[in-house]
């Protein structure tokens, strides 16, 4: 058994592998800005318009799991090749879409190609770098990567849908997903588990995804029609069901998708509720102040973009150095002080008023957001694979991503939610008024504060890692065409 590269080969792996990483994360970003040109140009009623971003959202976080277990199992390179050319060929159709529902499918299939892709690139990470200094150092240009991905898609949104046209925010993604694509022979070898089995366990695959997928639906109603609502509550019932009775069969399978003793371990569990309340932060955080930008101070989409740059900049600067901070106070205390200084951050941003300075009122409050971002992202990787064994590092690897996601949907349906809710009892000012928009706006980050002071607790009271400074054999393997899978019993 031997490392999946060695020597210099592995940085250059590692950007292969941070560019199509980048690639993915810009584009559940990028969507937001163009919605406006493509409701016009594809006639989408504003009902139907929220599915172009839902529809990838459901089928990247549903599949998820699926597609961590597949590496594993099917090969680490060969799913990241495959994802990277189901995205590019999914990018090119979104595109040329010539009517709204064919854009919201190709908008699907777009989002299971990042299903495949983003588990498979971070597990090709985990089984290139042993634990350690190099490990960190490789996470901490993923972390800038994976980090800054949501402010830059805002940035490079603006900038394509204002001077060419909206089809052009996904043919960018072409090029750069056929160019990874041929590069990824050259530079990664293949790798697979050694489980010393190919079964597959198909029951735990089908009501994983499918459970997963009516959650995303389930939160995305949510978010649109109310918690309360028929179809809210049906389909959170729905998704109920099904996860636990994936949980059933993942207790009893012999050859389980996601083996249930990974929760066994205290700083992966506190590791990923930690990266779960950072994606939901994360995430609400973006949609709040893109709102309050283009609604209350009138900002294009151009300058909403140029706006965050000072947010993603520092993520960029601070995740570099955080894999130092990491090696010098360990992953616990690192990640409650990005914690901390994110709730800081989010807390300056609950006195936002309604005629707003930039480089007052947002600037110090995005930068010290990057920098929390920055110091929380590396760690809460690091924890969230730290004593994983290799033959795992995809479905973790899928875990982890999921819990970002799943925190980034019920966040925003939450902050929606609460904003929607202090907006309409705003006694001071009518409803509609700029002044109940920025106090619902204020309330939702005011929330979103507490959040964050509960996941620096979390975080400093469960996530204990072991030291990472030993080095152990990977179990990744160079493998020749892996054997047919087999249903299991």
């Amino acid at each position: 058994m031997r490392v999946a590269t060695s020597g210099g080969r592995r940085w250059s792996a590692l950007a292969l592998i941070v560019t199509a990483q980048f690639m993915v994360i810009l584009d559940v970003a990028i969507v937001n800005v163009a919605l406006p040109s493509i409701k016009r140009d594809l006639g989408f009623s504003q009902s139907s318009l929220q599915w172009v971003v839902s529809a990838y959202a459901i089928f990247f976080g549903g599949a998820l799991l699926l597609g961590g277990r597949l590496a594993d199992l099917l090969g680490r390179r060969r799913l990241f090749i495959g994802g990277l050319l189901l995205f590019a060929a999914s990018s090119l159709l979104c595109g040329i879409a010539w009517s709204e529902g064919s854009l919201i499918v190709f908008r699907a299939v777009q989002g299971l190609g990042g299903a495949l892709l983003a588990p498979a690139a971070l597990s090709l990470l985990v089984t290139t770098f042993l634990e350690g200094r190099d490990r960190n150092l490789a996470l901490g240009i993923y972390g800038a990567a994976s980090g800054s991905g949501a402010a830059a898609g805002v940035l490079l949104g603006g900038v394509l849908t204002s001077y060419l046209n909206w089809s052009w925010i996904f043919f960018v993604n072409v090029p750069v997903g056929i160019a990874a694509a041929l590069l990824a022979p050259v530079l990664l070898r293949e790798s697979r588990s050694d489980l010393g089995h190919r079964h597959f366990d198909l029951r735990g695959a089908a009501t994983a995804t499918s459970g997963l997928m009516l959650l995303v639906y389930a939160l995305t109603r949510a978010t649109s029609d109310g918690w309360t609502t028929p179809a809210t509550i049906g389909s959170l019932a729905g998704a109920v069901a099904l996860l636990a009775a994936f949980v059933v069969f993942e207790a009893r399978s012999p050859w389980p998708l996601l083996p249930l003793r990974l929760f066994r371990q205290r700083t992966l569990a506190a590791a990923n509720l930690s990266m779960a309340i950072i994606g939901a932060v994360a995430f609400s955080e973006f949609f709040l102040l893109a709102l309050y930008l283009q609604n209350i101070l009138g900002y294009s989409a151009m300058q909403s973009g140029v706006a965050f740059v000072a947010f993603a900049g520092t993520v960029v600067v601070v995740s570099n150095i955080a894999q130092v901070v990491v090696g010098r106070i360990g992953v616990r205390a690192t990640l409650t002080a990005g914690l901390l200084t994110s709730a800081l951050s989010v807390g300056l941003l609950t006195r936002l008023p309604v005629e707003g300075q930039y480089f007052w009122d947002l600037f110090p409050a995005f930068v010290l957001g990057g920098a929390g971002m920055g110091l929380s992202f590396v760690p809460v990787t690091i924890g969230g694979l730290a004593g994983v064994d290799r033959s795992d590092a995809g479905v973790a690897s899928g875990v982890m991503i999921s819990r970002r996601q799943f925190g980034g949907a019920i966040g925003i349906a939450a902050a929606t939610a609460v904003a929607g809710a202090a907006t309409k009892h705003y006694g001071a000012a009518p409803a509609g008024s700029l002044a109940a928009l920025d106090h619902g706006f204020r309330i939702a980050l005011l929330s979103l504060t507490a959040l964050l002071v509960v996941g620096a607790a979390i975080a400093a009271a469960f996530l204990r890692p072991a030291p990472a400074t030993g080095e152990r054999a990977p179990d990744a393997v160079d493998m020749p065409e892996p054997a047919p899978l087999e249903q299991a019993a």
